[in-house]
């Protein structure tokens, strides 16, 4: 993937992805062709409203024609997918829509990718380094930051990460005691 300048810093982030990952297909479910999905998105209920997803690193279209949730899964038929030894081999493939149908957030929330490569910085200003991975833990989210060989991890609390500027490229935190 391409890297552009970011802007109010001097180091790269990742371009913005063009697809989101939504479920993965484990594997066939019964023998007409539909595949079990695990989700992985905060919205289950977007599989239900599903046309079009795209499967695999090469982004092929495919036309969803039904689907069903269930509690974590997603049952889908997919468009040329009509017996299970197909649907067998599209298991481990990523289910992914178009960046453009993200669903939207409200304040103070954000997706892994707008997250990853912002620089940290405490409230005084002092440079932790940038955020190379998101851990979701369920409780909340925590920020991996790494500064050559150090490494430190901020829980993504409210009182912890004060702001979040995206235009600026960065986050600011006031690190607990003991964190560091």
């Amino acid at each position: 993937m391409g890297r552009s300048p970011r802007p109010g810093g001097s180091r790269d982030r990742p371009e913005r992805p063009t697809h989101l990952v939504i479920g993965r297909i484990l594997g066939p479910h019964g023998v007409e062709g539909e595949v079990k999905v695990e989700i992985l998105t905060d919205f289950p209920e977007r599989f239900d409203l599903l046309e079009t997803v795209y499967l695999g690193e090469e982004l092929e279209a495919v036309a969803v024609e039904g689907c069903r949730t269930r509690v974590g899964k997603a049952l889908l038929k997919l468009e040329g997918c009509d017996s299970r030894d197909a649907a067998g081999k599209l298991c481990g493939q990523l289910v992914q829509v178009p960046i453009d149908e993200a669903v939207p957030l409200g304040d103070d929330e954000y997706y892994v990718y707008e997250i990853e490569g912002l620089e940290a910085r405490t409230t005084e200003g002092e440079y932790l380094g940038h955020i190379v991975k998101v851990i979701e833990t369920g409780a909340n989210d925590v920020y991996v930051v790494r500064n050559g060989d150090q490494e430190i991890l901020i829980p993504a609390l409210s009182n912890v990460v004060i702001k979040v500027d995206l235009e600026a490229g960065r986050i600011e935190v006031q690190l607990p005691k003991g964190l560091r």
